[in-house]
């Protein structure tokens, strides 16, 4: 090889090593600045033994949606909810949030200014609240949080016609920390609700094998029913003549009150429940053990409900310290007028 010929191909190799440099540098001028992001934990070092509460902080948005925060707290005998006296949290739905949220990914990320954050409801409660987001804050045993994140806007990956009730394929989020930047992850949290409905225990007192079940309304009319065993007749107490006890509604009446279920808590300074001027029903059953159940002010769905047991079970004597939010529906067949349990009258019939 000549002098020549040399020098040629050092060119030749110079060129092409430019080339490449310039396509390198082509190619990352075309991808996102923060790529080592992706897939990367959103929530860096957070550790699910650290984390002693969940404090939650919802915008007021009207619509019946004021401002709210619930924090879930974290006691040597479980999760309990501080804004309901320590109402005991569903711990299934508690393990399953932190979980959530220690493995959330980041999905996408891109930068975000002042507008775009209003645009994606990333402002932080206590501004306007039609551009305020939820707070989410996790928090360590001596209160302080270990980690932040104000969750925005539902992200969809079609249009829906509903945004509010459609369920989501991710959630725009941010951390306070960081304003600059936006997140999207595939989880909608949808569990991420400040309202105390969507974390209690629903588990309800339930009165199972009624013997006798009595109704008083508050204008003194009422009703009661008793029989002798479990396979046992019903009896109508104070029957008139002409008058039968129709047996199915009578089975349904004392039956309903062993499926109970709780709908949410009232908190503790609830007012105007009704509770003043109850509906009483009062059930004793066949193992002796005896219910005294006051029926308060029906709140949308859900009737205020307080009770005190005979019963020493645990849950029980917990429930009976709380003023109970329970399902119209679940109590519909008991609450029946007295005349609603009598068998029809053929009209053909003289």
């Amino acid at each position: 090889m000549n002098a020549r010929i040399a020098a040629i191909l050092v060119l030749l190799l110079a060129v092409l090593g430019g080339g490449a440099l310039l396509l390198q540098r082509q190619d990352t001028a075309r991808r996102p600045s923060n790529v080592a992001d992706l897939g990367q934990r959103l929530l860096k070092d957070l550790k699910a033994a650290d984390i002693a509460a969940i404090r939650i902080t919802e915008p007021d948005r009207g619509k019946g949606q004021a401002a709210a925060t619930l924090t879930v707290q974290r006691k040597e005998d479980g999760w309990v909810i501080a804004e309901r006296d320590g109402f005991p949290a569903d711990a299934a739905k508690v393990r399953e949030f932190v979980l959530k949220a220690i493995e959330l990914k980041v999905g996408q990320s891109e930068p975000i200014g002042e507008k775009d954050r209003a645009r994606l409801n990333l402002d932080e409660p206590g501004g306007k609240s039609e551009t305020a987001g939820t707070l989410l804050e996790l928090l360590g045993q001596d209160g302080k949080p270990l980690a932040r994140l104000t969750i925005g806007r539902k992200y969809f990956k079609r249009e829906v016609e509903n945004p509010d009730r459609a369920p989501a394929d991710g959630r725009f989020v941010m951390r306070p920390e960081d304003p600059a930047t936006v997140y999207l992850i595939s989880d909608p949290l949808s569990q991420a609700s400040a309202r105390s409905a969507d974390w209690i225990d629903r588990s309800s007192f339930k009165v199972e094998k009624v013997k006798s079940l009595e109704v008083r309304y508050p204008g003194g009319e009422g009703w009661r029913i008793e029989r002798a065993a479990d396979n046992a007749g019903w009896k109508l107490a104070g029957a008139k003549a002409g008058e039968k006890l129709e047996i199915s509604k009578a089975n349904a009446a004392s039956y309903v009150l062993g499926l109970l279920e709780l709908a949410d808590v009232a908190p503790k300074d609830a007012k105007d429940t009704g509770l003043d001027k109850p509906t009483l029903i009062n059930a004793t059953t066949l193992a002796g053990v005896s219910y005294a159940i006051k029926i308060g002010r029906l709140e949308q769905d859900n009737y205020y409900v307080a009770f005190t047991s005979s019963d020493d079970q645990p849950r029980d004597k917990l429930l009976s310290r709380y003023v109970l939010l329970i399902p119209k529906s679940k109590l519909e067949d008991t609450l029946k007028p007295r005349a609603e349990l009598l068998e029809k009258k053929d009209a053909g019939r003289k």
